[in-house]
């Protein structure tokens, strides 16, 4: 039997610990497309798609009382999140203008891209890599 095909990543789901400063902050301040909010009742949950220019979706959940995600030091699972722009250091100066703690930039020598970290409310990490 022929293996199938992935074709493309449909969305990254992310878990918060402040659903209104996590959403203000990937709609605000990131500037994703909210697609749709929903309450799920019987988990007491936000479930909120959001969607970037190119299609690619953020699923943000809240819970009760989820436990903190491990970031530093670099643990096993997933390590981070990375965002595709025009300019590193144009959405970096953006995110440093409105108080987001932003790592210096640096240049991947294997690419030649610039790239640099930030996080998220809840400490998750988040790249911005040229493109």
């Amino acid at each position: 039997m022929p293996r199938p095909t992935l074709s493309a990543i449909h969305h990254v789901a992310i878990i918060c610990s402040d659903y209104a400063r996590s959403k203000q902050f990937y709609t605000q301040l990131l500037g994703l497309t909210v697609i749709a909010e929903n309450y799920r009742r019987e988990r007491d949950s936000w479930k909120l798609d959001l969607a970037l220019p190119n299609g690619n979706q953020i699923e943000l959940f809240s819970f009760p009382n989820p436990p903190a995600r491990p970031s530093q030091p670099e643990a096993q699972g997933l390590r981070h999140l990375a965002f595709v722009v025009d300019s590193v250091a144009e959405f970096a100066d953006y995110l440093t203008a409105q108080g987001v703690a932003v790592e210096p930039i640096r240049i991947d020598e294997f690419t030649n891209k610039a790239f640099t970290f930030f996080q998220d409310p809840d400490g998750l990490p988040l790249e911005l890599y040229q493109g």
